[in-house]
């Protein structure tokens, strides 16, 4: 265990000593002995996680709420399927600070595979289909249908009840579409919903090793 000494200065840590190995070795360790992912009942119903899914420590994840094969839920995200279900599919990814919530008067929320969502995304009671792009800080409201390869740019506001069309890009506030996204656009998405279903792969495999390393 790799041990930070205390400016005398300061109450803040210290880290001027040690390689930038040793501080990426300091924050594994920190991170992995960190309490589980928040996973809670609602009425009875509990998450259904893939053993293949990453899901970070301090997500939460409520009630009603599927996680699909390889997707990957990261740190500080809150999935609440209370008052209606969350339907995560395969190989997606719901970045950092996001939040996906469901409408108790009209659906829920539906992601299908290989989509990803940015830092801090809000999605509420919408569906989003298969290779989506949602951008970071970007909120996607109620009865929204976000068609496949469809992006949203980052910090756009899709109001209820639009249907963002394959392959079209839409920006603004409220979010309007903008242009048809290039070849070069569609291959860059899937370059990161590859790479993230890579990472949270690479993120669990640390994890359980370093977990079944410990002592009993």
């Amino acid at each position: 265990m790799i041990f930070v000494e205390k400016c005398p200065q300061s109450k803040y840590l210290s880290t001027k000593n040690f390689s930038q190995i040793q501080i990426f070795t300091l924050i594994h360790e920190i991170m992995t002995h960190l309490t589980p992912a928040i996973v809670l009942p609602y009425k009875d119903t509990v998450p259904s996680i893939s053993s293949d899914a990453f899901i970070a420590q301090n997500a939460v994840l409520i009630g009603d709420v599927e996680i699909g094969f390889q997707s990957s839920i990261w740190y500080g995200c809150v999935l609440r399927g209370d008052v209606n279900n969350i339907r995560i599919g395969e190989k997606t990814n719901i970045q950092d600070g996001t939040v996906i919530h469901v409408s108790s008067q009209g659906q829920g929320a539906y992601l299908g595979d290989c989509i990803t969502v940015g830092h801090m995304a809000l999605v509420h009671a919408c569906t989003v289909e298969d290779h989506a792009f949602i951008g970071m800080k970007a909120c996607v409201m109620d009865d929204c249908y976000i068609e496949s390869a469809a992006m949203v740019a980052a910090g756009s506001l899709v109001t209820p009840g639009k249907r963002i069309k394959a392959g079209e890009l839409w920006a603004g506030n409220p979010a309007r579409f903008k242009r048809h996204l290039s070849e070069e656009d569609q291959i860059r998405m899937n370059y990161v919903s590859t790479h993230y279903a890579e990472l949270g792969q690479e993120y669990l495999t640390r994890f359980r090793d370093t977990s079944s390393k410990k002592p009993r």
